[in-house]
């Protein structure tokens, strides 16, 4: 079981929930997200104590092999999928991410399909998925040079507990007073079309990737935003998948007092402390965690043990 530092990033957008709710150590000012299991070259975790401390999650996979990460993972070597914590003090830029086929060939990086579990929500509090009504892409260019794409985009009130699953082409956004779980594909992929005209940090309104979100993005009417999911009784604790697809499966584990878990030769388990403190226990080793903290469990680990009134956020592939 490897407890995992992650990597900061700190976009005009951010605030300081990340260090005062989720007990993130950083000297940046503002922490917008938290990287907490990746292996992505723009963010690498480091292993945070134990035999491995200091040394890259990417490192550790290499030196270890493909095993560790699972029968289910289709790379060589490489961490399949990305985790983040977001918090969202101001609104983020309205964008959209491709898929694999247009990213591989024109970024040189996967696509981006992404689920979000909101975390904290301010009354009120808003996020855009897709847009109201079907439209063309004479119309979106239009919308876009005009300054009124907001007009015709999807606003959705949120709250603790949504979750939203983001395919490749949906536009979106997270409203400020959001923060959100993100589990997403590897990739660091983003095209910007609406970005409130703010200043970046250069003193120049930030780069806006028109041209490349028209050939990407879904125009039709979205469909319902929200995922609907429900808990399951187990001995010790409840769980609810929140969403699966053909690049991981995440599940929320809401322990009453203990959950007995197994990790096989499939896949990993990644865990994400959301609420609550815990120990983690096996025949093999004992490790303390707190709300905020994130584990990474190789394949064929075995058998362990969560003891404690927490929530969890188990990711899978």
């Amino acid at each position: 079981m490897l407890k995992l530092n992650p990597v900061f990033k700190d976009y005009i957008w951010g605030g300081d929930k990340l260090k005062k709710l989720y007990h993130k150590s950083s000297n940046l000012e503002s922490v917008a997200e938290s990287w907490e299991l990746s292996t992505h070259k723009d963010g690498q975790c480091v292993i945070a104590e134990g035999e491995y401390a200091g040394q890259t999650l990417s490192s550790y996979i290499k030196d270890k092999g493909k095993a560790v990460l699972g029968e289910s993972c289709s790379t060589d070597e490489e961490l399949p999928i990305l985790i983040k914590l977001i918090d969202a003090k101001d609104n983020l830029s309205v964008q959209v991410h491709p898929d694999d086929s247009y990213a591989v060939k024109n970024e040189g990086d996967l696509g981006k399909t992404e689920m979000w579990y909101i975390l904290e929500a301010e009354k009120g509090a808003q996020l855009i998925y897709g847009f109201k009504k079907d439209i063309t892409k004479k119309a979106f260019r239009q919308y876009i040079v005009d300054n009124t794409l907001t007009d015709v985009l999807n606003a959705v009130n949120v709250q603790k507990g949504d979750v939203f699953f983001i395919n490749p082409g949906t536009m979106h956004a997270i409203g400020k007073g959001i923060m959100i779980a993100e589990i997403q594909q590897s990739s660091n992929v983003t095209y910007r079309v609406y970005d409130y005209g703010r200043i970046g940090t250069d003193g120049k309104p930030r780069e806006l990737h028109v041209e490349k979100a028209i050939e990407v993005t879904t125009l039709e009417k979205a469909d319902k935003a929200k995922v609907q999911y429900s808990f399951k009784d187990y001995e010790g604790y409840l769980k609810a998948t929140l969403a699966t697809c053909k690049y991981f499966t995440v599940q929320l584990l809401d322990i009453k007092s203990e959950a007995k878990m197994v990790t096989d030769q499939t896949s990993f388990n990644s865990l994400l402390v959301v609420e609550g403190e815990a120990k983690l226990y096996s025949d093999k080793e004992t490790l303390t965690v707190k709300k905020g903290d994130s584990i990474f469990i190789p394949a064929g680990y075995g058998k362990y043990t969560i003891e404690g009134t927490s929530q969890m956020i188990l990711s899978t592939l």
